[in-house]
């Protein structure tokens, strides 16, 4: 459903989409996983054809992105980021507002946005302002103007930044039903727990590249059978443990910081955290708590970049 070859875009000397490929398989969940400035959103950005590519192409149901642009936007529906609401208007006239700029009207236009309403659970909201709305409520009215023409496309960008738990959960229920009936999704997110639960496969973006791609049982092996202790500090690690000390441990792959944690990947845990504690009691930093993940994709990533997910 969705081909991207080559694709690259340039802002002056910054390199914000390098070189990109990957395909999407209809009715599918992809997912794209990266920190912010990864170029998840300009990637959709250039598939929306809101923004032409430096180089290389992309198909939606194989229209071309540069050559067939208007039957490209027909098919896909685009929920930005950035809330793209008219806060003096109700729920209700945003919708209405939304689906006339997608050709609908009347009967028809009334029907949907009433169905569409009671899809995302505003239909109680429907004619208070939106400048009234939760954030919460507001990504919701944001996914349902995405939803309003029956798009075979979703593009969804980072749909749950900054929203309560309990809205979060009803985007992600929401998400999951839309792929049930046949929708295809391409999902952007940086957290970690989002694409793991949401998506068929995922590719792992960092500085504009795609760095690994695949479903999640092949993007854990890429992880290897190791394990990531997770100690948090008192006083912000003031002072500081030698972290060089446990880079030189054979057991351990990597070491970062994270204010007042430090993350170890390590191949034996229950090896390396007696080393640990004994490094940070001979300098004087109290350890807060301990903990031990299990492989995931934020390993993955902490392999490859040698960094976390959030850094």
């Amino acid at each position: 459903m969705i081909r991207v070859h080559n694709l690259t875009k340039r802002f002056g000397h910054l390199t914000a989409v390098d070189n990109l490929t990957f395909e999407v398989k209809e009715g599918e969940i992809f997912s794209l996983l990266g920190p912010n400035g990864a170029g998840k959103t300009t990637t959709i950005s250039i598939l929306a054809t809101l923004l032409l590519p430096t180089s290389g192409e992309a198909w939606i149901d194989g229209y071309s992105i540069l050559q067939r642009p208007l039957e490209v936007r027909r098919l896909i529906g685009v929920v930005p980021q950035e809330i793209a609401l008219y806060q003096d208007l109700s729920g209700y006239e945003n919708l209405w507002f939304w689906g006339q700029m997608y050709g609908l009207r009347g009967a028809e236009l009334r029907q949907r946005i009433r169905m569409t309403l009671e899809q995302v659970g505003l239909d109680e909201k429907a004619h208070h302002k939106v400048r009234t709305y939760s954030g919460g409520m507001k990504r919701r009215l944001n996914l349902a103007a995405g939803l309003l023409h029956h798009p075979r496309v979703l593009f969804l960008d980072e749909p749950t930044v900054g929203i309560d738990p309990q809205s979060r959960r009803a985007i992600l229920d929401f998400v999951k039903s839309l792929n049930r009936e046949g929708m295809t999704i391409l999902y952007t997110t940086h957290y970690m727990e989002e694409a793991q639960e949401l998506s068929h496969r995922v590719g792992i973006m960092d500085h504009g590249r795609l760095i690994a791609l695949g479903t999640q049982s092949a993007l854990l092996q890429q992880a290897g059978e190791h394990d990531t202790l997770v100690l948090s500090f008192e006083n912000d690690l003031k002072p500081q443990p030698p972290l060089e000390v446990l880079r030189h441990l054979s057991e351990v792959i990597n070491v970062s910081r994270e204010g007042d944690r430090i993350k170890v990947l390590t191949t034996a845990p229950e090896e390396v955290l007696p080393h640990l504690v004994t490094v940070c009691l001979e300098h004087g930093v109290r350890i807060r708590s301990v903990e031990v993940i299990e492989p995931n994709l934020e390993t993955v990533f902490l392999k490859l970049t040698g960094r976390a997910l959030r850094d």
